[in-house]
This record gives structure tokens, C-alpha cells and sequence, in this order.
């Protein structure tokens, strides 16, 4: 079988926005989004795992403010930022990214506040990010890492299909030690292959 040219038919590409899953919209970053980022952004537990430290609200003005441009690629190694928010409700629960790392691979990631941890919110914004990535990008692969004590979210991308790829041994030096990471990936032919066993889920 021959694989299409892995990438967007054109660019600028910009997704068409707000990006729908059963209960999310995934949205563009805006200028109001500044206190509900700020109200994880600055908890211990959000940054737990992450190289950054718990944010002032000056700094989330400051990524906010960064992230609104960030709505569409215009070549490799940029990046598309959305906010995740409850479709029923506008409720603003997080936020995710699509890094287009190379000709025909990205890497995903997401960040979600607390409070909204265990509802599945994760795996349907991967879940959303794959489709994207797949349909939208014609990507061939598309790749997730994690801290290796951050369980929860090794278990986000595996329900969301993806399969462990590595255990890189104390690979990250963050926050004053050495810490292991994991690689999660999945191929678009192992995506596409899924998807109708998921749709009769």
C-alpha cells in the first residue's frame, strides 16, 4: 500500500476549531483563559512531574499569552496549544499540545487540573490530539512521554492505544534528581486498524 506524504496538505495549516470529542471541546488559547490556567497552573500536584516549578499568576499571564499565537502550524517544529474545556458546561479543565516534531512524526502532551483528575478527560483529549494527528496531519507516527512515577498518565496513553516504546533509566534531571522517563507511540496504521473495533465500543 502506498503511505500518502506524512504532513498536511498545506500550510498554515489550522485546525478547525473548536475540535469535539463526546464531552470536550478543545479550543485556542484567549486573553480571559488567565485565571482558570493560573488556578492549576499553580498547584504543587500540577507540577509534580514536570520540569517547571508551580506557577504566579504573572507567569500564567505569561504562558497564556505565549499560547494564543500558537493556534496553527506553519512548519515543522511548531506547535498547536489548545484548552480543554467540559462541553456541557464551559468549564475549563486543562490544557494540550501537538508538537510537529519532524516529516510525518509528533509528540503530544496534555496537563489537567486536579480536581478533574479520574474522569477519562485525558484519554479523550489524546484521544482527540491522535485524531488530529492521523486524519488531519497525515502523520505516520505520533509519540507521548511521561516521568515514570507518573502512573496515571503512563495509563492515559496506554488506554488511549498507544504502547510503551522505552524506559529511559534516570534520563531527566528535574527538579534536584535524576528521574526515569517512558516513550509511549503509536503508528497511524495501528490507529487506523482500531478505530472500528473503538466506534463499535
Amino acid at each position: 500500500m502506498t503511505v500518502p506524504p506524512a504532513g498536511p496538505a498545506a500550510v498554515p495549516f489550522r485546525p478547525e476549531y473548536p475540535i469535539r470529542t463526546q464531552r470536550l471541546l478543545l479550543r485556542p488559547y484567549r486573553a480571559d483563559d488567565v485565571d482558570a490556567v493560573y488556578a492549576y497552573e499553580r498547584l504543587p500536584e500540577t507540577a509534580r512531574y514536570l520540569s517547571n516549578e508551580p506557577m504566579s499568576r504573572a507567569e500564567a499571564e505569561a504562558l497564556v499569552t505565549r499560547r494564543i499565537g500558537s493556534s496553527t502550524l506553519g512548519d515543522v517544529g511548531e506547535v498547536v496549544n489548545m484548552i480543554i474545556e467540559l462541553a456541557r458546561t464551559g468549564d475549563l479543565v486543562g490544557d494540550c499540545a501537538l508538537f510537529w516534531r519532524s516529516e510525518g512524526q509528533a509528540e503530544v502532551g496534555y496537563v489537567l487540573h486536579p480536581a478533574h483528575h479520574g474522569h477519562g478527560y485525558a484519554t479523550e483529549t489524546v484521544g482527540a490530539l491522535l485524531r488530529l494527528g492521523f486524519e488531519d496531519l497525515g502523520l505516520h507516527r505520533v509519540a507521548a512521554r511521561c516521568d515514570a512515577r507518573n502512573t496515571a498518565s503512563a495509563r492515559v496513553m496506554e488506554r488511549a492505544g498507544m504502547r510503551r516504546e522505552a524506559h529511559l533509566v534516570q534520563s531527566e534531571f528535574i527538579k534536584g534528581e535524576w528521574t526515569d522517563e517512558l516513550i509511549y507511540a503509536i503508528l497511524r496504521s495501528e490507529w487506523a486498524a482500531a478505530q472500528p473495533a473503538r466506534r463499535g465500543n
